[in-house]
């Protein structure tokens, strides 16, 4: 499998970063968490060293190596994914989508149906997601709610290192795990992956395309599988089961003794559910 690093450059004159490792089989596209940039797929990646497939993992704008958007800049993330399927002329990928790259992955499957053979989401945020129709509310469990006022509060004091110190706790560890569970190096990748991000300027959600893609997913016709970790954040459990029903697809899959982003901590599990849904799609 030959690995090539990619500059992608947009309608717009800007420059997305990407890794294509070429096997000659079905495109696989992965999208990464917004508490990470492409960086976080490279252990999947090798763990699918041996199947014959096509990987695209790209920073998208403000993440990794991609420059961060102008603030009177207009783009759309599902914009720029759109062209990056271009340039790399992907007429259909099977689209891996982690957190926020799950909520883009909907997008696009949800926009432009005949781009995408299947879904894996894991971990997945959902453009327009609300408790406002659900039987359930979010609320804060007592692990999480102290954490994010350490990180409310070390953003408000622009302290970086207690930033990425209550983000790793919360999403690598997960909030009601032992604090430090997950080692190097992916601990230390989880940091720096982070410290780019708010170097960058890019938290929060410049980009959304500010679609509704919550309220249709039962419109979505391609193979799916939803998962996530057991030890992500307890009051978006009900989310993603919610997200599974909604898709209509089967109850998804809890990944055990992982947090939010099980292809840092468990790359090996992940390459195995990449596997089902090409198998699938």
């Amino acid at each position: 499998m030959s690995t090539q690093r990619r500059e992608i450059t947009l309608s717009d004159g800007s420059t997305l970063v990407a890794e294509r490792r070429s096997g000659g089989g079905p495109t696989v596209i992965l999208l990464h968490a917004g508490v990470a940039d492409r960086r976080s797929w490279a252990g999947v990646a090798d763990a699918l060293a041996a199947a014959d497939l096509d990987l695209v993992a790209y920073d998208r704008r403000g993440f990794g190596e991609t420059p961060a958007a102008p603030a009177e800049s207009t783009f759309t993330h599902l914009g720029d994914l759109v062209e990056l399927l271009d340039a790399l002329e992907v007429e259909g990928a099977v689209v891996v989508g982690n957190s926020m790259g799950g909520a883009l992955a909907l997008d696009l499957a949800a926009t432009a149906p005949g781009r995408v053979s299947g879904l894996l989401l894991i971990g997945a945020a959902v453009s327009g997601m609300t408790d406002d129709d659900t039987p359930f509310d979010w609320q804060a469990d007592p692990a999480t709610a102290p954490l994010m006022a350490e990180l409310e509060d070390a953003e408000s004091r622009g302290d970086v290192a207690a930033q990425i110190d209550a983000l790793t706790r919360l999403w690598l560890d997960g909030p009601t795990a032992e604090e430090a569970r997950v080692g190097d190096p992916a601990r230390a990748l989880f940091a720096d992956m982070n410290r780019v991000i708010l170097d960058s300027g890019a938290v929060g959600d410049p980009g959304d395309a500010g679609l509704d893609t919550w309220r249709t997913l039962d419109g979505i016709g391609v193979p799916v599988l939803a998962s996530w970790g057991e030890l992500d954040i307890p009051a978006d459990l009900p989310f993603y089961e919610e997200t599974a029903r909604r898709l209509g697809q089967g109850p998804g899959r809890v990944l055990p003794g992982v947090a939010h982003l099980p292809g840092l901590e468990r790359p090996e599990v992940v390459a195995g559910l990449v596997l089902e849904v090409v198998g699938r799609a």
